[in-house]
């Protein structure tokens, strides 16, 4: 495939950059710099989209992305996954890209990776999202694709997603199921896109959550714990506010909190924001908050009908309770 094909790709895939700023999506804007800090994550996601449209092969992108700045580089991986993920959806795609990419360091970035495919089942047709998902073997964390699908929806349109809090009937994947644990996957990453769509605010991202069902509350606090923790742009006592507003929610906010510090982790990519997030919202190191992430993890078939997902989640959530943190 030569040079020119490839640019030519890059330029038809890869959405403006200007997408992703929070003045053209109308997001809240605490300060200038909380501003620029979600400007910068959503340019290294489509820095690392980029990378994957253009790319001869997947593992090329490795040595693009590991030059990417730590705090951001789990941000580009993501958006390199999405790109490789549109690509296996494409009529003539391999089917193999997302694969190949996760052959390489990658693996050690599979949150982010499950989260990027979700962005693309959010912008390729449905008839596709066979090829789309072909790569995810991960039964587990097989729903970390609905949570990137539901933060690219809350993110990119918040109106209906976030204000008018809709809600997608019959969703189709994973085809396999269960159907009832669909709505709350999604949820999470709506909760993570309320972090931005708040502009990293906790008493707005508390009051956009407070708005929806009660039913619906602990997903959507959890996931802005998660990007509260992950992507950070705040200081202590805003973190201490979104703890309290957090209320009976608050041991799924550790749980979220201790997910963000695992993909932070296993990746070397742990950075001050992070360990400060993991003390108010864990009562602990962020290397303390990754072993309960892992310790807790199913080793194998946790047997009846709820998602050993949601068995992990519930897992560390209740050894948080059990300590007296929450």
């Amino acid at each position: 495939m030569t040079t020119i094909y490839r640019s030519l790709r890059r330029r038809v895939l890869t959405p403006a950059m200007s997408e992703t700023k929070p003045s053209v999506r109308g997001f809240h804007e605490k300060t200038s710099a909380s501003t620029d800090l979600l400007e910068t994550v959503g340019r290294m996601f489509l820095t690392g989209y980029g990378y994957a449209a253009e790319a001869r092969r997947p593992l090329d992108v490795e040595p693009l992305l590991e030059e990417l700045p730590v705090r951001f580089r789990g941000f580009a991986y993501e958006g390199a996954a999405m790109g490789f993920a549109v690509r296996d959806g494409l009529p003539f795609g391999s089917r193999r890209s997302v694969a190949e990419f996760l052959t390489g360091r990658a693996r050690a970035h599979d949150y982010m990776v499950y989260v990027g495919i979700g962005w693309a089942l959010a912008r390729v047709p449905r008839l596709r999202w066979g090829a789309v998902t072909a790569n995810v073997t991960d039964e587990l964390i097989q729903w970390l694709v609905l949570d990137g699908y539901g933060f690219h929806q809350a993110y990119f349109h918040p109106d209906r997603y976030v204000h008018g809090q809709y809600r997608e009937p019959r969703f189709p994947w994973p085809a396999g199921g269960p159907g009832w644990y669909v709505d709350r996957a999604i949820d999470q990453g709506i909760g993570r896109a309320l972090w931005f769509v708040a502009g990293t605010d906790p008493a707005v991202a508390a009051d956009l959550v407070d708005r929806f069902a009660p039913e619906r509350r602990a997903d959507l606090y959890s996931g802005a714990g998660l990007a509260a923790t992950y992507a950070g742009g705040v200081e202590r006592h805003e973190l201490e506010l979104l703890w309290a507003r957090a209320g009976e929610h608050r041991p799924l906010v550790a749980q979220a909190a201790a997910f963000a510090a695992t993909a932070r982790v296993q990746a070397g990519l742990a950075v001050p924001h992070n360990e400060l997030a993991t003390r108010v919202f864990c009562g602990m190191s962020v290397a303390e908050a990754s072993e309960v992430s892992v310790r807790n993890r199913p080793s194998g078939p946790v047997g009846g009908d709820v998602p050993a997902y949601e068995v992990w989640r519930q897992r560390i959530a209740d050894e948080f309770r059990a300590s007296g943190r929450v």
